[in-house]
């Protein structure tokens, strides 16, 4: 992978975040390619529980300060930026007062989905771009992990389908079995609207759950990789009428050797 620039978007890395499958590949993965002298970003939300003082998180100036539209509203994109100790690895954090600063990540104290994860997502899909622009890094691959972050294929190409930086970027998604109940907001669809995207590529979030995210992931991706060992049988299925490239799974001590052969032979050769 040496020289090759690999953007990770995740919603959840370790040391920032509890270990599970999605939090410890987010760390692995950069972790691999970098050793691999690949250059990395890699992007996480900037949830209100993780600890700024001890993760040393403080805020990059200049490429804070822009509004990103949601939903017809203004909303002030703040970026952060924190190091990986022993790792010379740097995580850009996505950051906003009204979205992220409560005590929790997906859900409140009584594990109920909070309301507006819909556009907590649409805004992290929409930062991160942003900020990947501002910084004027144009990736070879861009990974994605995790269903909050799970519209950036979509906005990828849809809303920035003319944006030059990424003309050359593929897209991989990860797909794991950490999901939900229930559905996201039933006005999710409207707000997706609003920016405009192709009717066809959104018509799965009229109902917005687990599998239909990953499914328009999974639609807007070059490449996909299992993240889990069993998935939804509905995912299963999708995976198996598709034609993009899909690797196996494979465990966190064992996936260094497949993930470079994948990236590097079905998702940069394609």
């Amino acid at each position: 992978m040496k020289d090759k620039r690999i953007l990770y978007v995740s919603s959840e890395v370790v040391p920032y975040l509890p270990e599970t499958e999605i939090s410890s590949m987010s760390f692995e993965a950069p972790k691999m390619v970098n050793k691999q002298g690949g250059q990395i970003r890699i992007f996480m939300p900037r949830y209100g529980n993780i600890n700024e003082r001890r993760h040393q998180l403080h805020e990059v100036i200049r490429l804070s300060g822009i509004n990103l539209v949601i939903n017809d509203l203004d909303m002030p994109l703040i970026i952060k930026v924190a190091s990986i100790p022993k790792e010379r690895i740097q995580v850009y954090f996505i950051d906003n007062e009204e979205y992220f600063k409560r005590k929790a990540t997906l859900t409140d104290e009584n594990g109920q989905l909070f309301k507006d994860n819909d556009e907590r997502a649409i805004f992290f899909a929409k930062g991160v771009i942003e900020t990947v622009k501002k910084l004027n890094w144009a990736p070879d691959i861009i990974h994605v992990n995790g269903w909050l972050a799970s519209l950036l294929p979509l906005y990828l190409k849809e809303f920035y389908k003319t944006e030059p930086l990424f003309t050359e970027s593929k897209i991989v998604t990860s797909v794991y079995n950490q999901s939900f109940e229930g559905t996201l907001d039933k006005n999710m669809i409207k707000k997706i609207r609003f920016d405009n995207l192709d009717e066809n590529s959104i018509k799965a979030l009229e109902n917005p759950t687990y599998n239909n995210l990953m499914k328009v992931a999974i639609d807007n991706s070059d490449a996909i990789i299992r993240g889990s060992q069993e998935l939804p049988e509905e995912l299963e299925a999708h995976l198996k009428s598709i034609e993009q490239p899909v690797l196996d799974y494979y465990p966190i001590e064992d996936f260094s050797d497949q993930y470079s052969e994948f990236y590097n032979t079905k998702v940069l050769n394609n």
